[in-house]
């Protein structure tokens, strides 16, 4: 069988970042798949399940509300190692087209007060499962470590 892209990342050089996972064609249509990498793998603890699910329901919020970004969102969730996201969205994009919708996203999750989106035993699988404190401290260090300032080491994979 042969490696998929994403084990075939120098998982022992990457730090935090966004960086382009994939492009797939679809029809007509590219999807563009992106790694928001927020801790580095590896080296510093993984994030916990209920900031992780709380960060997944206001971006998902966020960006399916974004005048710019909604039509082109397909997807937005957790990755299995704990260490980040992906984000899906329609169209050939490089990382340097999504750090201005990312960080305003995060700026939201940061910024955010109130009940979480969708946290309630109708609308979820595991509502109870929310942290919305770390997730705005995870929003918080992600936005001030990576993405203000972020160079082009942090936009494309270590070799």
């Amino acid at each position: 069988m042969e490696k998929i892209a994403s084990f075939t990342i120098n998982h022992l050089k990457l730090e935090p970042g966004i960086y382009v996972s994939r492009k797939d064609r679809i029809g007509e249509e590219t999807i563009t798949t992106f790694d928001l990498r927020m801790t580095a793998p590896n080296r510093e603890p993984v994030m916990n399940t209920a900031e992780m699910h709380t960060i997944e329901h206001l971006g998902a919020t966020f960006l399916r509300n974004d005048p710019e970004w909604k039509d082109r969102t397909v997807y937005f969730g957790p990755m299995g190692c704990r260490t980040g996201f992906y984000v899906l969205f329609a169209g050939d994009l490089s990382s340097k087209d999504v750090v201005e919708p990312i960080t305003r996203m995060f700026e939201f999750i940061r910024d955010f007060e109130g009940a979480v989106p969708g946290a309630a035993p109708r609308d979820c699988g595991n509502y109870l499962d929310q942290n919305l404190g770390m997730a705005k401290w995870l929003a918080k260090r992600y936005l001030d470590n990576t993405l203000y300032g972020i160079d082009e080491q942090h936009l494309v994979y270590p070799q």
